[in-house]
């Protein structure tokens, strides 16, 4: 018989939409807000379309070629790990072999005119050097990227350290 009274009550309640968790003290939350009241994401993703509305297909770009002229590129923002300035088809990075390491091994580096890999990326998660490179850094393509010539898909006005301080020497030299 108390069961039975117990789901009526629990029925009236659900019929008459009151919650039970009012009754708990827990508060009751309200609806989040419709997607066009969080932010505008047309306006947001626009750049990463092209201004391609959200509704049209967009036409995919070229594929970019690889700029293979040896040259540093700058960095485009801080800590950026720098990128790769020649092609790497067919580059062998597996668990046995690493052709990265052929050239930009501190021991080969000079032989083949190659930056040497940072001290970084032989020191372990406990800053201990270590004999080879780390495993954490061993996979070279997982933070270094080639350079192609592909546009960015969005402004940056990022400007490096040595520019700032060149900026600064200059403006002083002129006062």
């Amino acid at each position: 018989m108390r069961t039975a009274i117990a789901a009526l009550i629990l029925l009236l309640l659900a019929l008459s939409g009151c919650d039970r968790s009012s009754s708990t003290g827990a508060e009751v939350q309200p609806p989040s807000p419709p997607i066009s009241a969080r932010g505008d994401a047309q306006r947001d993703i626009a750049p990463l379309r092209r201004h391609v509305p959200i509704d049209v297909e967009v036409t995919p770009l070229t594929m970019a070629k690889v700029e293979n002229f040896d040259m540093r590129r700058g960095r485009a923002y801080p800590m950026q790990p720098p990128t790769i300035p020649h092609s790497v088809d067919g580059y062998q990075v597996d668990l046995n072999s690493n052709r990265c390491m052929v050239c930009h091994a501190r021991a080969n580096a000079t032989r083949f005119q190659a930056p040497e890999v940072s001290v970084t990326h032989y020191m372990d998660r406990d800053d201990q050097f270590l004999a080879t490179i780390s495993p954490r850094r061993y996979f070279c393509m997982q933070c270094h990227v080639v350079q192609t010539d592909a546009e960015p898909l969005v402004a940056n006005n990022f400007i490096d350290i040595d520019s700032l301080l060149m900026q600064e020497q200059a403006q002083e030299l002129n006062q």
